[in-house]
């Protein structure tokens, strides 16, 4: 077993592609978006904050994209009844909110753009189309 392997790597650049075609689709929309992407262990890479957006969604947006980097999948798939334990067990880190998705690139998650102040179809629209801006990243 080797003690050293490669690791893809989530760049600045290729956080600014993805946050910014999804501005440019919450733009077209007509719906203000908070577009927060992270890096797979769920740190901010970059992020905005639309005018008219909902300031507290950027909490919202956040978590999703922490969650998605997480779990490594979208947000919103867990049974109703488990959302509040899964919440809990990690420390309110979790959300089941729509709108958050991994980043994965050659199957592995380098990180998650999460999406927040529209409705779950809104926001998961959005953050499609930032992850189609990556060349490379599986689409959700």
């Amino acid at each position: 077993m080797a003690d050293v392997v490669p690791h893809l790597r989530l760049t600045l650049d290729g956080a600014r592609r993805i946050l910014d075609a999804a501005h440019a689709r919450a733009l077209a929309m007509g719906v203000p978006q908070n577009i927060v992407v992270v890096d797979e262990g769920g740190h901010m890479l970059a992020m905005v904050r639309m005018d008219g957006a909902k300031p507290l969604s950027v909490l919202s947006a956040h978590a999703k994209a922490k969650t998605a980097a997480s779990v490594r999948a979208p947000t919103g798939g867990a049974p109703a009844d488990a959302e509040l334990k899964l919440a809990m067990a990690q420390d309110l880190h979790f959300t089941n909110l729509r709108g958050g998705l991994p980043v994965i690139v050659d199957g592995a998650c380098i990180g998650a753009i999460g999406v927040g102040s529209g409705s779950g179809d809104q926001d998961l629209e959005v953050a499609r189309a930032g992850l189609a801006a990556l060349a490379g990243a599986k689409q959700f």
